[in-house]
C-alpha cells in the first residue's frame, strides 16, 4: 500500500474458492459508486517445479532502513523467490527499542546451493546486527 500524488493505492491478494469470484468481483466493482476505484485480476495458481524447496526464512533485529532492501537483495543473487513476506515492528522489552521482526515464505532454485545461501545469510545477519533463521 501506498499514498502517491493524494491518491491511495494498494494491491490486495485473495485465495476464494472458484464459485465465489464472481460474486466478490460484482461486489468490488459496486464500490465505484462509493468513490473508490477497484481493480479486479484473477490469476493462476502458480505451480513450482517438483525439484524446488520451499522454505521459511525468519528475522529479528533493531529496527532500522534497508533491512528487507540487504535481504531480498541476498535471496534474488542466490535465486531464491519470495512468495510471502510478513514485517511487524515492536517495542523491545527490556529497551524499549523498536525490533523489526519478518517472516517470509520462499522458493529456492533448484541451482541454488543451500550451504552458501546459509553462510551468506549468516554474514549478512552479522553485518545488520539481526538473528536471521533458514529452515
Amino acid at each position: 500500500m501506498i499514498h502517491l500524488g493524494g491518491k491511495f493505492a494498494g494491491i490486495l491478494r485473495a485465495e476464494l474458492p472458484t464459485e465465489r469470484v464472481a460474486a466478490a468481483t460484482t461486489a468490488l466493482a459496486a464500490l465505484e459508486a462509493r468513490g473508490l476505484k477497484v481493480i479486479v485480476e484473477t490469476a493462476a495458481r502458480p505451480t513450482a517445479a517438483p525439484a524446488e524447496k520451499s522454505m521459511d526464512l525468519e528475522l529479528v533485529g533493531l529496527d532500522r532502513p534497508g533491512i528487507v532492501r540487504e535481504i531480498s537483495q541476498l535471496l534474488a543473487g542466490q535465486g531464491v523467490n519470495v512468495e510471502e513476506l510478513t514485517t511487524n515492528r515492536v517495542s523491545a522489552p527490556m529497551s524499549a527499542e523498536m525490533l523489526f521482526e519478518a517472516r517470509a515464505h520462499v522458493r529456492v532454485s533448484p541451482a541454488t546451493d543451500v550451504a552458501k545461501l546459509r553462510a551468506e545469510l549468516e554474514r549478512l545477519a552479522s553485518d545488520l546486527v539481526v538473528e536471521i533463521k533458514l529452515t
